[in-house]
């Protein structure tokens, strides 16, 4: 689901460019026939060169060129109308618009190569997101699913916000997770751990140890990034920043046979289930720590490594990553989010009330309840635009 779409409800760019077009032209018309019917001692001719200055805003180079020899030529009409194009006044008015309009004209074209490196930096990172953050399917065994993605940044497409959804031989396995920071690093983060949940969550028969194997995979991704080996003093800060990175997310099991979900929270905000109209959060009795902080409650402790096992790591998973259980029947739907969602503010800087409109909600199905959500969010931030990046996940649990 495109969120982008749902907000965007305008006329489609070229169609507003056409209308713009008539502009330019309405006042060249306006200031030629002004200028013709004006006393001798008055001229509206500099006024032409508003013409193609104002063409470059929104059109390319040869539309504004044309724009700018058109307005000319109407200099010339004026100058002979009024007297003769060779006198002093009108030539330097003529070279002057010339001037002007070649220099406008250069700006549209490099604003026209600027927007077509845009452009393809766009589809480089929708194809990114493709590979990334794949699209969930909207039936996964029992479940009905729906999941959307929005990018604070108009022009990025994926960032630090995360979710993944895995088949297994008794249920389906879930998660959602948002990576400390922003950029390129976040993007990378988040590439290692939905590739490891991918890989492991076929494995892992315990969920404990499936978020320990997470936690093991992230943990020292993070600290070779935040080592600062060989970096510079002017890179110091960031260096900084990356020392502090770390993971929130959640990690789901619902098997098929029991109408029943397992959870296991890292420091990410608690889902919601929507039951008969009443909206109840999902809080864990013992959260643990956001993945890549698993030495903060471990002393010593190093992380499970891939493809091994030990007691001492298992006892550790058991314990730091236990799961809690919860009731999840036919026709609950449950929600993931990220803070992006309840950290959205209006323009009175209140947050998002998620948990009192998920429960005035009507209608029936993950998608449609989604498209609610996003509508509703959207038109609650300011400007429409969102401080962080938002992604949710709709889950209907089937007969």
């Amino acid at each position: 689901m495109d969120l982008r779409a749902l907000s965007a409800r305008r006329l489609p760019y070229h169609r507003l460019r056409h209308a713009l077009l008539a502009a330019p032209f309405a006042l060249i018309a306006l200031v030629t026939v002004g200028d013709v019917v004006a006393p001798r001692d008055v001229h509206l001719g500099p006024f032409l060169v508003a013409a193609p200055a104002l063409t470059a805003s929104f059109a390319g180079p040869r539309t504004t060129g044309f724009v700018g020899a058109v307005a000319v030529l109407a200099q010339i009409v004026v100058a002979m109308v009024r007297g003769s194009a060779t006198d002093l006044n009108h030539s330097f008015q003529i070279i002057s618009l010339i001037l002007i309009s070649v220099f406008v004209t250069l700006f549209a074209h490099l604003r026209e190569v600027r927007e077509k490196e845009l452009v393809q930096l766009r589809s480089v990172a929708e194809a990114a997101q493709q590979v990334v953050l794949r699209p969930l399917r909207e039936r996964i065994g029992p479940l009905r699913v729906a999941s959307v993605y929005l990018a604070a940044a108009a022009e990025a497409q994926i960032g630090g916000d995360l979710y993944a959804a895995a088949r297994t031989a008794h249920g389906t396995r879930l998660l959602i997770g948002d990576v400390r920071g922003k950029g390129l690093e976040a993007v990378g983060d988040a590439a290692v751990l939905l590739g490891a949940f991918r890989a492991s969550a076929h494995q892992e028969a315990e969920l404990s140890g499936l978020v320990a194997y997470l936690e093991g995979a992230v943990a020292p991704d993070l600290d070779d990034v935040s080592a600062g080996d060989g970096v510079s003093a002017g890179e110091a800060d960031d260096v900084e920043d990356r020392g502090e990175a770390f993971i929130t997310a959640a990690v789901l099991d619902v098997p098929d046979d029991r109408q029943t979900v397992r959870l296991v929270n890292c420091g990410h905000p608690p889902p919601l289930l929507l039951r008969g109209g009443r909206v109840v959060p999902l809080d864990v009795a013992r959260p643990a720590p956001p993945l890549g902080l698993s030495e903060l409650v471990g002393p010593g402790y190093a992380a499970k490594p891939f493809g091994a096992g030990s007691s001492t790591a298992d006892t550790f998973a058991a314990e730091t990553f236990a799961s809690d259980t919860f009731a999840f029947e036919t026709g609950d739907i449950m929600l993931l989010y990220t803070d992006g969602v309840i950290e959205a503010r209006d323009g009175t800087g209140t947050f998002y009330p998620l948990a009192e409109r998920l429960a005035a909600w009507s209608g029936t199905g993950p998608r449609a309840l989604l498209r609610h959500l996003c509508d509703d969010l959207l038109a609650h931030a300011a400007g429409h635009c969102l401080g962080d990046d938002a992604a949710m996940v709709a889950i209907e649990r089937l007969g």
